[in-house]
């Protein structure tokens, strides 16, 4: 939206009425700088906004960061005690074994 403001305010420095009068000029080229300013202001928002949403998520969100590490950490645990129940049904099925495996 600032991008069209910019260019209607553009458009409107290149009117040939701006020529003829000097006060409608003034208010134009004052419009136009402050719609080119508004746009630099907002593009600065889309850079911080873009920062913060690419790279800074463990910092916007934290619960969601601990989640991720819960979860990471659970994962080991299947997989370690997954790798335990493989080698239990490998071996011999005595009572020891099987106690274990179960």
């Amino acid at each position: 939206m600032s991008k069209s403001a910019v260019k209607i305010s553009s458009d409107l420095l290149s009117n040939p009425l701006c020529e003829q009068e000097p006060s409608f000029l003034e208010m134009v080229t004052a419009f136009d700088t402050a719609m080119k300013r508004m746009d630099s202001f907002n593009q600065e928002k889309i850079n911080i906004i873009q920062t913060i949403i690419i790279s800074g998520n463990i910092f916007v969100f934290p619960s969601l960061n601990m989640a991720v590490k819960r979860r990471e950490q659970t994962l080991q645990d299947y997989k370690r005690l997954q790798s335990k129940v493989e080698k239990y049904e490998e071996k011999e099925r005595t009572g020891p074994v099987l106690a274990k495996l179960h």
